[in-house]
């Protein structure tokens, strides 16, 4: 949801591309991906650590990775992917915590649907959300979403449905802190 239609400049590169209203370079040459720039398309770069999040069945086999944008702070953790346009194929957000504990994540402020996944200290996926893009001129916050665990991961609609994940698959988290 665009607050201004002014052309800024991409800033993780500084090359001078013409920017959507977040910040984020604009495809002009028609790949599709948003982003001509090189930088990371996710609509958190520069301002999150950055992971990579593989999801492993019971025998080991993997079933799907994305790489996400680290929600680590309240400020984080509330903010998440609120009024963010889309989400690249093969990126989320994974939402950290000290200890396992009950939460209730919601929809405020989405434009995409999403899945979220409720994974223990142990790695192991505890539940799986389906959750649908808000209806028009309704915030989300009252979609809500209760599970148990450390970490939340975000990702497209229907991608654990795609990728075969389910309750019980083990959740593996490489480079945890990166930029």
């Amino acid at each position: 949801m665009p607050s201004s239609s002014a052309a800024r400049t991409c800033r993780s590169s500084g090359a001078g591309l013409p920017a959507d209203s977040h910040g984020r370079a604009r495809d002009r040459d028609g790949g599709g991906d948003g982003y001509e720039c090189g930088c990371d398309p996710s609509p958190t770069e520069g301002r999150y650590d950055h992971a990579t999040v593989t999801v492993l069945d019971g025998n080991g086999t993997e079933l799907g990775t994305v790489r996400v944008a680290v929600a680590d702070t309240p400020e984080k953790r509330y903010t998440g992917l609120s009024k963010t346009e889309s989400l690249p194929a093969d990126r989320g957000m994974l939402f950290t915590y000290d200890s396992e504990r009950e939460l209730t994540y919601v929809m405020r402020d989405m434009s995409f649907g999403i899945d979220i996944v409720y994974v223990g200290a142990n790695g192991t996926i505890k539940s799986i959300h389906h959750a649908p893009e808000p209806p028009e001129g309704e915030d989300g916050e009252d979609y809500r979403y209760p599970g148990e665990g450390q970490y939340v991961l975000e990702v497209n609609y229907e991608w654990t449905t795609r990728h075969g994940v389910e309750p019980g698959d083990r959740v593996v988290i490489e480079d945890l802190g990166e930029e």
